[in-house]
């Protein structure tokens, strides 16, 4: 590929038809991803050596589409979908991405490039986890990042469902930046149930992809996308992840970027625990808060980045009150359970109301309580 020019206007034909390539391959990539069970080195491969790998009749075909591919065409495409089409020969092309040996050819944008440029120079913080999350992981994913982007750093995440939406969800809490990357065209709600929070992010923050407009997910898009997200972040944090969860790739792949890796605690008893323990003992940051993802890039200087002390929302707290938090904190998480040292249950349920309302608790399956991050 050329040499990185300053200030390039508009993506080259050369990096638009090696992503061309890579979505007109995206079946035979998801055979050979299988077989080779996601490793790496695959999107790394030549034009010629990708079109090589194929079958005799596929191949003639694909040449002769290869030769004959339109750039024009291509930006057509993205201009009509709104998106931005940034290649690695743009100045403006993250430069963290770089520092992957299969780097995208072409970062498709939706959104500003203005939000995006803000985004790339500010610090930047994955959290990624696992889809079918705990409320308790999806309380702890939206509070760090709220207090991420509070602290005005970006969040960045893959907006999967669970962990990784909760996560956006938590920094446009705060109106922060957050930059969601797609294993599809960016310009797609995917999934489907977040159409909101896509057009949320892409109006506030930027949705971006390797995969230009059109592309429909593939399984190795997936894995392959987390590789972007890892090397986006100076640090990923993991929120709840099972013992074979895709965020532990994210978590490899940003360890061997020379990136920060974190991960929450979670219950030694449950199985959306058992990837975040592991990474723990394994010598990640344990992570309890925003503040520690501070002081993990910042050391001391992390105070001073948090817009107030995490003890300050209940300041002025009623002393009753201040005792039922405590203890649903402590694990009495139901009405039965808070009531039976003799409170009452008028007064209980009053306080849990009180609560609620003060934004300190939530309510969750089952009339299980939890204190909020």
């Amino acid at each position: 590929m050329s040499a990185r020019t300053a200030g390039a206007a508009a993506p080259c034909a050369a990096c638009l038809r090696r992503s061309w390539l890579i979505a007109r391959l995206a079946g035979h990539i998801e055979v050979a991803w299988s077989a080779r069970r996601g490793r790496a080195g695959l999107l790394a491969l030549e034009d010629h050596e990708l079109i090589a790998s194929l079958a005799g009749d596929a191949r003639a075909a694909i040449v002769a589409e290869y030769e004959r591919f339109d750039a024009a065409a291509a930006r057509g495409t993205c201009a009509r979908a709104g998106v931005h089409a940034l290649c690695r020969c743009d100045a403006r092309y993250p430069a963290p991405l770089h520092d992957l040996r299969d780097a995208p050819a072409v970062l498709y944008v939706r959104g500003r490039l203005a939000r995006l440029e803000h985004a790339l120079a500010s610090d930047r913080v994955a959290i990624v986890g696992a889809r079918r999350a705990s409320p308790y992981g999806l309380e702890q994913a939206r509070g760090l990042g709220r207090g991420i982007a509070a602290a005005g750093l970006t969040v960045v995440s893959g907006m999967a469902l669970g962990i990784d939406a909760a996560a956006h969800v938590g920094a446009l809490d705060a109106d922060g930046l957050t930059l969601a990357v797609l294993a599809c065209g960016p310009e797609q709600a995917y999934p489907a149930s977040k159409r909101r929070l896509h057009a949320h992010i892409a109006a506030t923050g930027a949705v971006v992809a390797e995969l230009p407009p059109g592309t429909p997910p593939r399984r190795w898009c997936f894995p392959a996308r987390n590789r972007i997200i890892a090397a986006l972040a100076q640090a990923t944090v993991v929120v709840e992840a099972g013992e074979r969860s895709g965020s532990l790739i994210t978590a490899g792949q940003a360890a061997d970027l020379g990136r920060e890796v974190a991960a929450v605690p979670g219950l030694v008893t449950s199985p959306m625990a058992a990837g975040t323990n592991a990474l723990i003992a394994d010598g990640a940051q344990l992570v309890c808060g925003a503040q520690d993802v501070l002081e993990l890039l910042f050391g001391a200087a992390a105070l001073s980045l948090l817009p107030a002390a995490a003890d300050a929302r209940t300041d002025g707290l009623e002393a009753d009150l201040r005792a039922l938090l405590e203890r649903v904190g402590a694990g009495c998480d139901t009405v039965v359970a808070l009531a039976a040292d003799g409170a009452g249950l008028d007064a209980v349920l009053a306080g849990l109301a009180q609560l609620e309302l003060r934004g300190l608790v939530r309510r969750g399956p089952g009339g299980r309580y939890a204190v909020t991050a």
